[in-house]
């Protein structure tokens, strides 16, 4: 449901959010051949959800879900500045708000869970650290730092029958390139409270380096070979912690919107310039997926644009291409 909400706001040059119930009635709307979507993931901030909602305001949230046949997968914790978090690497004040969101999201999550709208899912965080300068002036004590939060967030989630998934995205300090990511994994080193959410878009610019070069396992100009080689290397590294996944193309860009700019572009399904075969490199990251818990696959279409969104053929071509996705697997 994020792609509703993540980039738009009331900004300069932004567009306006998508309300719940339309981004469900898409989602419902969408069908190939007779399948359609089992179900969202969900963003736990306004103005789709109050996280400071009472028991029964979520309930009705449910409710609403359930009545177009959905389940609720993973959900996105508010780890976030100007959310209800702040930074994974800040002072204790800034540490103790990142907790407090992870437990909104847990206590939401027991909500849908009791509820019976969610059945499986993990709860996703990041460093909430946006960008690099600040982390750089002294990346091993500030990677200590956000380890240690994460053992705290991952401790408080496993109190409550969760799992956190950090996803791996260029923006974030500390989770910017593959290898500074594998080092947050092993550093809090609690694989069945704590994994990773890999993301097709943001990983193709983890194989390019883009904010390390010096973890780049591929350069422009490279060949088809070259590319599953690099991919490969790559996988074989995160697969083992991967506990969720966003199928996504990307067409090589660096590009957000609003407060999210500077983050692997989202591209349509069926984009002439994708970088990926989306197919074949999703099932790199999900072999022997069901073997560390992942039981749905979500789309990630943020930054989308609102006509985009609107368009019953983006959703179509997101259906099949995820359809296609889960097929493949049996081969895998």
């Amino acid at each position: 449901m994020w792609p509703g909400l993540v980039g738009k706001g009331d900004g300069p040059g932004q567009e306006p959010a998508i309300s719940l119930e339309q981004m469900l009635k898409w989602t419902a709307d969408a069908s190939v051949n007779g399948r359609k979507f089992d179900g969202i993931d969900y963003f736990l901030f306004l103005p789709h959800t109050d996280p400071q909602s009472s028991d029964d305001e979520l309930r009705k949230i449910a409710d609403m879900i359930a009545s177009f046949g959905f389940n609720v997968g993973s959900v996105v914790a508010p780890v976030w500045g100007g959310t209800v978090g702040d930074t994974a690497m800040g002072d204790d004040a800034a540490r103790e708000k990142f907790l407090s969101a992870v437990k909104v999201a847990c206590r939401i999550a027991k909500v849908f869970n009791e509820h019976g709208v969610r059945k499986y899912g993990a709860i996703r965080v990041d460093s909430a650290e946006f960008g690099l300068a600040k982390w750089a002036e002294n990346p091993k004590a500030n990677t200590a730092r956000i380890v240690e939060t994460f053992k705290l967030a991952a401790k408080i989630a496993a109190d409550h029958g969760e799992r956190l998934a950090a996803e791996g995205e260029i923006c974030w300090a500390g989770m910017h390139s593959w290898k500074d990511m594998l080092d947050i994994l092993e550093g809090v080193g609690m694989p069945k409270s704590f994994g990773f959410q890999a993301d097709l878009a943001h990983t193709y610019l983890y194989l390019m380096g883009y904010n390390a070069p010096e973890h780049a396992l591929l350069h422009e100009g490279y060949s088809e070979d070259e590319f599953y080689a690099a991919y490969k290397t790559m996988t074989d590294k995160l697969r083992p912690w991967t506990i969720d996944f966003h199928v996504a193309q990307n067409d090589g860009e660096v590009h957000g919107a609003g407060d999210h700019d500077k983050t692997g572009k989202h591209c349509p399904a069926d984009d002439p310039n994708g970088k990926l075969d989306i197919v074949k490199c999703s099932q790199y990251w999900l072999k022997d997926a069901s073997q560390r818990g992942i039981q749905h696959i979500c789309w990630d279409g943020c930054m989308f644009s609102n006509d985009t969104l609107s368009n019953p053929k983006t959703w179509n071509t997101i259906l099949a291409k995820m359809i296609e996705v889960n097929d493949s697997l049996a081969a895998v």
